[in-house]
């Protein structure tokens, strides 16, 4: 396989996994809390042909010596753009939109025998019943939400029940209200360091931690700013995504066609013999 063949057959390959991010985000347009996943290409290595080596050579052009040749492209890495979706108003008591950017609900998940905190912007939450006559606040995949002392847990016998605009969970049992549990909210404040980890969650990777830890990554919310009976939707463009969509397909054609034509000039040269 000649150079001119590697070069388009690698960057298909990557052009195909940008493909993909891109349908993953338009097939969650709809998810609440999704966060948009953006892709972006690197060359792969440059090499230098034909080089003129010789320090006495006397050549009066500014552009390098040589011929520049590039490896292809690849997908360098994949950003999660945090930007707030719009707020959809739902009159749920346990559904809560974060109004700050960057901010993030706590979850436990318990993954292969170990425990994992991960963080969503997703606060569409339900109550889990318990075997002790208790009920456990957590997301829609049945992960606990984290409070100030871990997961939240509440007697099921209540009257009413609000969530206020710090994260307190107002209970009404008997005609009296108390404040039975706070939910905690943390803020990213190294967010391009989140890895996506499915569902509407992000973790820290074990190299994020090893480098830099949790604390330098996720720190204390002092004024935590909710709102209770709302949503906050997925901040996918679908205008942006599919014009993405578009180009990467057009220019996944243009690389298959580079392979086609190769082929042909290939062809032509055997003839020739």
């Amino acid at each position: 396989m000649t150079r001119m063949t590697w070069q388009a057959a690698a960057t298909m390959s990557q052009l195909q996994n940008k493909l993909d991010t891109i349908s993953n985000n338009i097939a969650n347009s709809s998810t609440t809390g999704y966060k948009t996943r953006e892709g972006n290409f690197s060359s792969l290595l440059v090499q230098q042909l034909e080089q003129v080596d010789d320090p006495e050579a006397q050549d009066p052009r500014q552009t390098p010596e040589g011929i520049r040749l590039g490896s292809g492209a690849m997908l360098g890495h994949t950003n999660v753009n945090l930007k707030q979706g719009s707020i959809q108003t739902t009159e749920r008591p346990l559904d809560v939109a974060l109004l700050e950017p960057n901010q993030l609900f706590e979850v436990g998940v318990f993954e292969n025998g170990v425990e994992e905190t991960r963080y969503t912007r997703a606060g569409n939450f339900y109550w889990s019943p318990m075997d002790d006559g208790q009920v456990m606040l957590v997301t829609s995949d049945g992960n606990p939400v984290l409070g100030e002392d871990g997961p939240i847990l509440l007697d099921d016998q209540m009257d009413d029940l609000e969530i206020s605009e710090s994260g307190q969970i107002n209970v009404t049992r008997n005609g009296q209200q108390a404040v039975e549990g706070q939910i905690n909210v943390v803020e990213a404040v190294r967010p391009r360091l989140l890895e996506a980890a499915g569902d509407s969650l992000f973790r820290l990777s074990d190299e994020t931690l090893n480098t830099y830890g949790v604390d330098e990554v996720i720190g204390a919310v002092e004024d935590i700013q909710l709102k209770s009976g709302a949503l906050e939707t997925s901040n996918v463009d679908l205008g942006k995504q599919m014009t993405a969509m578009l180009e990467s397909q057009r220019a996944y054609q243009f690389n298959a066609r580079t392979i086609s034509m190769h082929d042909q000039m290939k062809g032509l040269i055997n003839q020739f013999r």
